[in-house]
């Protein structure tokens, strides 16, 4: 039996299109909660606005709210500029965290056999021209 199945044939330039591990400059595009019995979390879908050549590409992952993990959730908070009133009160406003801008570091990791994108450091905005990899790879050759 034949079936058609659409994109198949692109399947493996998508994978090649895939954002690489790295550090960009990007704006939060979307937020939403998401309520799990033990490891509630937050779905974060950004852009990126910087290095130029990966533009508009989309990255989406996790922070999660459980106790263990609130010192990432606040990190995030803290460097993309959220409210810091709300954080005060430990409000956190879906809403509040739209077009939010910093740099994220992230990273590629395999769990339970699925491909997940992970984010493993943040800093403000302001510090995108220090930290871009252009700036990095030119203070380790001098």
């Amino acid at each position: 039996m034949r079936r058609q199945i659409t994109g198949l044939h692109a399947a493996d330039r998508n994978a090649a299109e895939q954002v690489p591990d790295g550090i960009f400059l990007v704006r939060v595009q979307r937020a939403r909660f998401c309520r799990q019995a033990q490891k509630p979390y937050y779905t974060l879908t950004q852009v990126i606005l910087e290095p130029s050549r990966f533009a508009g590409r989309v990255l989406s992952s996790r922070l999660y709210c459980n106790p263990k993990a609130l010192w990432k959730l606040s990190w995030f908070l803290r460097d993309f500029g959220y409210d810091t009133e709300l954080l005060g009160r430990d409000e956190v406003d879906e809403s509040q965290l739209i077009g939010l801008r910093g740099v994220v570091k992230v990273s590629h990791i395999v769990f339970n056999g699925a491909s997940l994108l992970r984010l493993d450091g943040f800093a403000p905005a302001g510090r995108w021209e220090e930290l871009s990899p252009n700036n990095l790879d030119n203070s380790q050759v001098a």
